[in-house]
């Protein structure tokens, strides 16, 4: 796969520009809180500023994330009136729609199947957290006979997502009640949506007060020790304030689990475009060694590299399965 393929660069290219616009609009004369890692509570340093934002790398654990951090009312306005949110859900979607279908939403509805699988949870209902357009979803009523449920906040998107005949709460996850859900165990699923909270921590005890013991929660985000990010750093495109405030990584995400009372399952890294992406902006990369490599690397040399990184856990495109444990109280409450 590559990276042209589900983001077209000239589409790409224009997101950012509303990205770094309203960067700027939203977000100038807005109060900010310091805050500690999102993941174990030490004090970061600060990384380096990026369109108005400043990032902070824990020397503790590795998170990268934005600190001091605008209050959450600000982000409510902007994923509601901003462009470049605009843009993403309307001209993005629309363009890249059926290649993401393709080249993501297939090949992750099967990932999921086998996760289910592998934890004898194919008899669980799905309850896709953010399920925007639908795609998943579509995809896994495909192949499984799982029932599955979008929880969507959007009107947009889910009037979008009733269209396709799936079932919608249309509500945002801290408003949704147990009996807004389908009885029985469930597996809740989120993809990319974690990297953009504004507190992770209060997300995941949202999802495990919904859950019974030994229900499921499957999510993908981005790795902040992933080698296209660790290479590009601030001139990373990954890292594109007001949008993606949070970087974990398969070690740092064990920890903020722990804490909020999950049993982590797995931590995996199955990216695929690490080293497409560092081929598409050679001209940021400063180590050499990477420079060299993208440049005179041949396709077959490429793949091997990118398979490595994938299975060694050093990809940014990170994949997480934990349980809510059984006979286990919720270790932390979030105030």
């Amino acid at each position: 796969m590559k990276e042209d393929e589900i983001r077209p660069q000239n589409i790409f290219a224009e997101y950012l520009r509303l990205c770094e616009q309203d960067a700027l609009t939203y977000f100038v004369d807005v109060p900010r809180e310091e805050g500690l890692c999102p993941a174990c509570g030490a004090n970061g340093k600060f990384a380096f500023t990026k369109q108005g934002f400043d990032y902070a790398c824990c020397p503790d654990c590795d998170t990268l994330y934005v600190n001091p951090r605008p209050l959450s009312e600000a982000f409510s306005r902007y994923y509601t009136e901003s462009p470049s949110a605009k843009f993403w859900a309307t001209t993005f979607y629309r363009e890249t729609a059926e290649a993401r279908r393709e080249k993501l939403w297939k090949p992750k509805a099967r990932m999921i199947l086998e996760i289910l699988e592998r934890y004898t949870a194919l008899d669980h209902a799905i309850i896709d957290v953010g399920g925007g357009y639908g795609l998943f979803a579509e995809e896994m009523g495909e192949i499984s006979s799982n029932a599955i449920t979008v929880i969507e906040p959007g009107p947009h998107l889910a009037q979008v997502c009733r269209d396709k005949s799936l079932r919608v709460i249309e509500k945002f996850l801290e408003q949704v009640g147990e009996t807004d859900l389908p009885a029985g165990p469930r597996a809740f699923v989120s993809f990319e949506l974690f990297e953009h909270l504004h507190a992770p921590d209060k997300f995941l005890a949202c999802i495990n007060q919904l859950m019974q013991p030994g229900d499921l929660f499957l999510f993908s985000t981005l790795s902040g020790t992933g080698v296209d990010i660790q290479v590009l750093w601030n001139d990373s495109n990954s890292i594109s304030p007001p949008h993606h405030l949070n970087f974990l990584n398969p070690r740092s995400i064990k920890i903020l689990l722990h804490r909020v009372g999950f049993e982590s399952l797995e931590v995996t890294s199955p990216g695929k475009l690490d080293i497409d992406i560092m081929a598409n902006n050679q001209d940021r990369i400063k180590d050499r060694f990477w420079r060299t490599f993208v440049s005179r690397a041949s396709e077959s040399e490429r793949e091997q590299w990118q398979n490595l990184l994938a299975s060694s856990g050093w990809s940014s495109h990170m994949m997480v399965t934990c349980r809510k444990p059984k006979n286990k109280r919720l270790v932390m409450e979030i105030s």
